[in-house]
């Protein structure tokens, strides 16, 4: 009886075991990791790495086996990730100083080369952070303050993207994009100065169109005037007579109704103003 208890104990103990060490050997990768099983400090194996042409869902992700103890699995994420840069100082080509707040858009898409490069996404960071500053405080400083509030901003922006994502390549890590929340103007005296001469070149600028439209009102009116007495000329070859009798009769208008009726003349009957009153004699 002894015996068979002894037995029994040794089938439970043994069951408990298989149990502890089935269930140490299996780990739940969720969707949003990436799981990398490291064997003597060396990565071996990937759960669930990013693919973008394998459907969501069939990359490897829910319950997958280890060898207990031998191997380790860190797990590393898999979703579009932020990195927020401190708020910094840049100088921009025509001699402002800017402060900067950008961030920037990535995703880890090797996870092996991260972890061995790199550890972890939070040392991923720190190693970006100093190089996002860099690259945007070089592609800013070669622009004017104005390249930020125009379409050249896109261009900047792209550059510095390109620019970043170079580097985070050799961590593993691909830059999606990256975007500026606010550059302003340093408080102060330097922003007062900065605006005084804004305006400036804003009054410059409005003067320049206005000559500019000056001079273009100016040929127009000299192009209207040239054609009319190209027309009045044509008008004078057809018919001499009547381009004579309508001048006069423009006159008379003018002569006569400019002062509402009171206008007076003292000419002789015979005067060549009133010929066309004579008719054609």
């Amino acid at each position: 009886m002894n015996a068979i208890l002894q037995n029994s104990k040794s089938l439970v103990i043994g069951a408990i075991v298989l149990l502890v060490a089935l269930l140490s050997s299996v780990v739940i990768v969720p969707e949003t990791h990436q799981g990398v099983v490291i064997a003597a400090g060396k990565p071996v194996r990937v759960f669930n790495q990013f693919r973008p042409e394998v459907p969501y869902g069939q990359t490897g992700a829910g319950l997958q086996m280890r060898v207990p103890i031998y191997e380790q699995v860190r797990m590393i994420d898999r979703r579009v990730l932020d990195l927020d840069m401190e708020r910094t100082q840049v100088l921009s080509n025509d001699q402002q100083r800017l402060q900067v707040d950008a961030y920037a858009r990535y995703r880890i898409i090797d996870p092996v080369r991260l972890v061995e490069r790199a550890g972890s996404e939070t040392q991923l960071e720190a190693q970006l952070l100093p190089i996002l500053t860099s690259v945007l405080r070089q592609e800013l400083g070669r622009r004017p303050f104005s390249a930020l509030i125009n379409a050249e901003r896109g261009t900047a922006m792209a550059n510095i993207t390109a620019a970043l994502d170079r580097q985070a390549r050799t961590y593993g890590a691909q830059v999606l994009d990256v975007r500026i929340k606010a550059a302003d103007l340093p408080e102060g005296r330097p922003l007062d100065a900065a605006f005084t001469r804004m305006e400036t070149d804003r009054q410059e600028e409005a003067a320049t169109i206005r000559a500019a439209g000056q001079r273009d009102a100016q040929i127009i009116q000299a192009e209207a005037s040239a054609q009319a007495a190209n027309i009045y000329a044509d008008a004078y070859g057809k018919d001499p007579k009547f381009y004579d009798f309508y001048r006069a009769m423009q006159s008379y208008r003018q002569t006569f109704l400019a002062g509402e009726g009171q206008s007076s003349m003292v000419l002789s009957d015979d005067s060549e103003y009133f010929r066309q009153f004579k008719g054609n004699r």
